[in-house]
């Protein structure tokens, strides 16, 4: 057997391992395979680990499963890994997210404990080497200010599901109200908003945005809710260009960079939903659809005049009366 081939029965048995098991859907899926194949490699799993039992589930598909202890010997996690794990846990703690932080922390401490000793001393002196390679991955610049409770209880909130009561002030509000909301989500970037329904609101009005900046002080209440039917986190946060979302802005953007520009561009994904399109004179045009034109304007400010707005409008007239040159681009 190749190398290649037993990395990939190894993998296939650590997905045997979950408590549903594996299916041959799953195996085509994984491993971009034909369906004889799938059949194939199910062989060669139940010929290396003779424990694999196979059960047919409700909805009739066949699936395997492999006792975690079988494997336990070959997980042994890589320097690379364990690398990996630790720079996670130190741009968590700079992106404000203390709390996944702190578990990502303990089960660094649960993956360490469970290496053989004779294992264990090799693999930190190899993932030393690599975390100095790495400079530690450090991420400067700006961040927003985290408040530790607050931060707790969004995210007790959000794992409860649970309602969440703070006083929160609105621009042009002179006083915070109370609010309890229902929350559905976290969207980071120069600014943290709380993705929440108002449950004072009527069930059609749309999701809110609070920023987690402007909250000092929350409460986990004890009632649950549910969550919005086909919400997702990720769906939703392509409406906007940055962390905020304004549905009244939400439409076509098209940006234009110089041909001198446009090599570097090409190396940027300004936003998941993105086409580009090559022009004659070298140029790049970008297009997508999201809201946001202030973080927008923020953005494109940094690459001066090598870039054009064509759309929208609005956008125009925010950014070009104030493009400049710079020495270098973003």
């Amino acid at each position: 057997m190749s190398f290649a081939k037993a990395q990939d029965l190894l993998k296939l048995a650590m997905m045997a391992t979950r408590r549903s098991g594996v299916a041959l859907e799953d195996i085509v899926e994984e491993f971009s395979c034909s369906y004889r194949t799938a059949q194939r490699m199910i062989e060669a799993l139940e010929a290396a680990f003779p424990q694999t039992t196979s059960v047919e589930g409700e909805d009739r598909k066949k699936r395997w499963h492999v006792p975690a202890r079988q494997v336990a010997a070959f997980l042994t996690p890589t320097p690379e890994e364990l690398a990996a794990l630790s720079t996670g846990i130190t741009q968590l703690e700079q992106a404000g997210l203390l709390q996944e932080a702190g578990l990502t922390r303990d089960l660094a401490q649960k993956v360490r404990a469970l290496v053989p000793p004779e294992q264990g001393t090799r693999l930190s002196v190899d993932e030393e080497a690599l975390l100095e390679a790495l400079g530690h991955a450090a991420r400067p610049g700006p961040r927003p200010a985290t408040n530790e409770k607050v931060d707790r209880a969004i995210y007790e909130a959000l794992k409860g599901p649970c309602l969440l009561r703070f006083p929160y002030r609105k621009r042009g509000q002179s006083e915070p109200v109370s609010r309890v909301v229902a929350p559905h989500g976290l969207l980071l970037g120069v600014r943290r908003y709380l993705v929440a329904r108002d449950i004072e609101k009527p069930a059609s009005h749309p999701l809110q945005h609070f920023r987690v900046e402007e909250i000092a002080e929350a409460e986990v209440l004890s009632e649950s809710f549910e969550f919005d039917p086909g919400f997702d986190i990720r769906r939703h946060a392509e409406r906007g260009f940055g962390s905020y979302e304004n549905a009244g802005e939400y439409g076509d953007v098209v940006w234009r960079f110089s041909p001198e520009a446009a090599p570097h561009a090409r190396r940027f994904v300004f936003h998941p939903t993105q086409t580009v399109e090559e022009e004659p004179d070298g140029s790049l045009l970008v297009r997508f659809r999201a809201s946001g034109l202030l973080e927008m304007s923020w953005h494109l400010y940094s690459w001066g005049t090598s870039v054009e707005v064509l759309e929208p409008a609005a956008l125009r007239d925010m950014v070009h009366d104030y493009r400049r040159t710079f020495d270098a681009l973003p």
